[in-house]
């Protein structure tokens, strides 16, 4: 019973690598198109979607399947458990990845078109976060976990970076509003793919410890 439990669990976790695999490079594309001016990225974008989606279902399938057939206890139970909601958040990231095409498709169609500093260096962020946090997933490696953990902070801080300057570009000039918001929502989706990736960190550390460390509680504060 456990050899088989752990040849579907394995099918499963590269199941989810693939999917993560197409997750990160909607991120490159999405924002690529804008760096290089080029919609044809963006095609690409809503083809690894339509994948992403299919991969959703067939993971939750799995996973269901390994619940209702294998009956997983203690640390398998909770490999279960952490996949679906791995799952999730994938396909959270890739549609965070599609609003940044949409947004990109706007934007391109703004005069003398100005691209923060901050933007490639925050989608390099995101796409190591979500990389590293599956890793640690399919490793069962806190440390990975906990180095996406770390990296979250960098993207919250480009993020405001990226806000600051819009503001007071849209404030010193009303012309630039519109841009100003495409490219404060782009940076934002940016933020929220590195919160989904740190949803997974989270998840690995609770696989592999048995230890549940959102919101920062404390378990003995807890009623």
């Amino acid at each position: 019973m456990q050899r088989h439990f752990e040849e579907e669990f394995n099918a499963l976790a590269q199941e989810l690598l693939k999917m993560g695999g197409h997750c990160e490079r909607m991120i490159q594309a999405s924002v690529k198109a804008l760096l290089e001016r080029d919609l044809s990225h963006s095609a690409q974008v809503l083809k690894w979607e339509e994948q992403v989606n299919v991969l959703h279902v067939q993971i939750d399938e799995a996973c269901m399947h390994l619940l209702a057939l294998q009956n997983p206890v203690a640390s398998d139970l909770r490999a279960v458990i952490a996949a679906l909601k791995i799952n999730n958040d994938l396909e959270r990231i890739g549609d965070q990845a599609c609003n940044i095409t949409q947004n990109t498709i706007d934007l391109l169609k703004s005069p003398g078109l100005r691209i923060p500093e901050g933007m490639a260096r925050m989608t390099e962020l995101a796409q190591s976060m979500v990389r590293l946090a599956l890793d640690g997933y399919v490793k069962k490696d806190v440390g990975l976990a906990e180095h996406v953990l770390a990296l979250e902070d960098q993207v919250d801080a480009l993020k405001d970076q990226i806000f600051n300057e819009e503001l007071a570009d849209m404030t010193r000039n009303s012309i630039a509003v519109p841009r100003g918001l495409d490219i404060i929502l782009i940076a934002r989706n940016l933020e929220k793919i590195g919160d989904h990736a740190t949803n997974i960190a989270e998840d690995v550390i609770f696989m592999v410890k048995a230890k549940d460390i959102r919101h920062h509680l404390d378990p003995s504060t807890r009623a």
